[in-house]
């Protein structure tokens, strides 16, 4: 057996492997019973990081908010653009199937059938990293990776994604903000 051959059956293997875990760790959380007890905190963090949320604070800013906090909304705006650009292409690329869904309600009809990376982690994790940079308020900082966290968990709990979906949106949707966000400031401010 030659040393690529090699090389590529231990990187199979090692795919295999991290798949296996995703689906198991996917498994281990929504059935997990303690947090059973956190379903309906999980659901609604699901249904609010489908943009209510994220929507509802923009417009709060826009409302009641200065200049500035209203500035701070258009470089959200432009990242989560952005965002879900890239996410969706990255979708197209992967064509990743999402786990079997318990429920086959209406939202199992409205939402797309791949699952890499998550939608919700990739945007949520954008806003908040521009949260953190716009508003250097400790708690503010805390409260946005919070909210972020807990969308992206809820959708391995109610079983639409994968940990590895959320944890790679979850980057992706950072890793955007971090280099658009000073390109956006330079246009605004």
């Amino acid at each position: 057996m030659s040393t690529w051959t090699r090389l590529v059956s231990r990187w199979d293997l090692a795919i295999e492997e991290l798949l296996r875990w995703d689906a198991e760790t996917m498994q281990a959380i929504s059935g997990h019973p303690l947090l059973k007890r956190l379903s309906l905190l999980f659901v609604i963090a699901t249904y609010l990081g489908d943009g209510y949320l994220w929507g509802g604070l923009a417009l709060g800013l826009i409302i009641f908010g200065s200049p500035i906090d209203r500035s701070y909304v258009l470089v959200g705006l432009g990242i989560s653009i952005v965002n879900i650009a890239v996410f969706r292409l990255f979708k197209l690329l992967f064509n990743r199937p999402r786990p079997a869904l318990v429920f086959f309600g209406l939202r199992s009809r409205l939402i797309d059938s791949y699952s890499f990376p998550s939608g919700h982690a990739t945007i949520s994790f954008g806003i908040a990293w521009v949260i953190t940079v716009c508003y250097p308020n400790i708690l503010i900082q805390l409260a946005a990776y919070l909210v972020a966290i807990i969308i992206a968990f809820s959708r391995v709990y109610v079983r639409e994604h994968y940990p590895l979906d959320v944890i790679c949106g979850a980057l992706l949707g950072s890793f955007t903000a971090a280099y658009l966000l000073p390109v956006f400031e330079r246009f605004l401010f």
